[in-house]
């Protein structure tokens, strides 16, 4: 087993220790739809210690020159944000005391429900190196947008930092993506066709 094998153990063991990902279970995900499998990234963030011990993690596994090169952390709100926060923050603890501080930008939503910047942090990123940061990646798309408002912004995408990678992206957002977490996300069916509650399985309670 090599080190990254057991960094990403070690955060899928935290992560169903914590009440983030549930396996093997029977969700009723209140849409009119079934799983096997439910995510709860707001678990993430109720302790500041659990979201700072799988950032610690999580940087281990972020390739040296793309961690020595960040200049800024930049995530969407709210769980991206408080991730970036954080990996920035971690980023700094690591690095000699006359390195340059790596800075934060949170990314917001227009009204249209797009990815967007506030001014002072477009200013922010022109000319510099950017990790972005999230909590999950489902299909990609705010990872995508996120990027792609760096660039228009005159910054630079070096990769992006996730806890959990679905495994079900269709997006690419032009960049190395680093997941602590990998799972395959379940197969969803209508209530009145879930095969578990055909077999009888109860709904999970949590």
């Amino acid at each position: 087993m090599t080190r990254a094998d057991d960094i990403r153990g070690r955060g899928l063991t935290e992560l169903q220790r914590a009440g983030v990902l549930m396996l093997d279970g029977h969700f009723d995900y209140g849409n009119g739809y079934h799983g096997r499998t439910y995510l709860n990234p707001h678990q993430l963030f109720r302790q500041p210690s659990t979201i700072w011990r799988l950032a610690q993690d999580l940087l281990d596994l972020v390739p040296v020159e793309m961690a020595s090169a960040t200049e800024v952390v930049a995530g969407p709100a709210t769980g991206g944000a408080l991730l970036a926060h954080t990996t920035a923050g971690l980023l700094d603890s690591r690095r000699s005391l006359t390195h340059p501080p790596c800075s934060f930008a949170p990314f917001g939503v227009d009204a249209a429900g797009d990815v967007t910047l506030r001014s002072f942090y477009r200013s922010l990123i022109r000319g510099r190196r950017v990790l972005l940061a999230d909590d999950v990646r489902n299909t990609g798309q705010t990872l995508a947008r996120a990027a792609a408002v760096v660039r228009e912004s005159g910054g630079t995408v070096l990769g992006a930092v996730v806890i959990c990678d679905r495994k079900a992206s269709i997006v690419d957002p032009g960049a190395p993506v680093v997941p602590l977490v990998e799972y395959a996300a379940s197969e969803n069916y209508p209530a009145g066709e879930c095969p578990l509650c055909a077999a009888g399985t109860p709904v999970t309670a949590f």
